[in-house]
């Protein structure tokens, strides 16, 4: 049950978006259509689980100063784990790795699916700046460091995922709303991005409706 209320909470109520405001910069660039909105949600999916993984990893085995270090097992004779703290590194590791997933997801979207790899446009390569990526990997490390593996590794994932799941959700709803704006008799003033924040603020407004949802 705790997995559940774990992905509803990162979905709704701790809404990457709406509720911490991180990667606003694609949510409302790639909003104007429903597809492009889709394609990026499923691509921001795709590198919050796997970056999340990935980045455990990296922190526990490579940066973490535990048993399980990879430079203290091969070079930690008569030395302790506290000698091969590399965490001051977490930041410049996480970058790496979002970019190299970035990378990845550019180029089966450039092989597979041409034209939405083109409608993307800059959108696409700007995930790797995405802090919302960034941040779930560092949310994870904060929040599961201290449980077992095992426990740790589950919980980041699915943190990742449902981060990704709930990005999806908010491009999919503000993309159905802009299609309807460009139909809709607005002021001049507020056209565009303008009336695009005042919609993705009373958006946030509507998700604060599910913080009695879980404790």
């Amino acid at each position: 049950m705790s997995y559940a209320l774990l992905f509803i909470s990162i979905v709704l109520i701790n809404n990457f978006v709406l509720a911490k405001f991180l990667g606003l910069c694609p949510f409302i660039g790639v909003s104007r259509r429903r597809p492009e909105a889709m394609g990026m949600g499923y691509a921001v999916i795709f590198v919050m689980a796997m970056a999340s993984a990935v980045t455990w990893a990296a922190y526990f085995y490579l940066l973490a100063p535990t048993k399980a270090n990879v430079f203290y097992r091969i070079m930690g004779e008569g030395r302790t784990p506290a000698d091969f703290d590399f965490t001051y590194l977490q930041t410049i590791v996480f970058i790496l790795v979002i970019a190299t997933l970035v990378q990845l997801v550019e180029m089966f979207l450039m092989k597979m699916v041409p034209a939405l790899y083109k409608s993307l446009g800059i959108y696409l390569p700007l995930i790797t700046t995405n802090c919302a990526v960034l941040g779930v990997a560092l949310l994870n490390i904060k929040d599961f460091s201290r449980l077992s593996p095992a426990e740790s590794f589950f919980r980041t994932v699915l943190q990742g995922l449902g981060g990704g799941v709930g990005f999806l959700l908010v491009l999919f709803l503000m993309s159905g709303i802009r299609e309807r704006l460009d139909r809709a008799e607005v002021p001049p003033a507020l056209k565009g991005v303008p009336i695009a924040f005042i919609c993705a603020a009373l958006m946030a407004l509507a998700f604060m409706g599910f913080l009695g949802l879980v404790k």
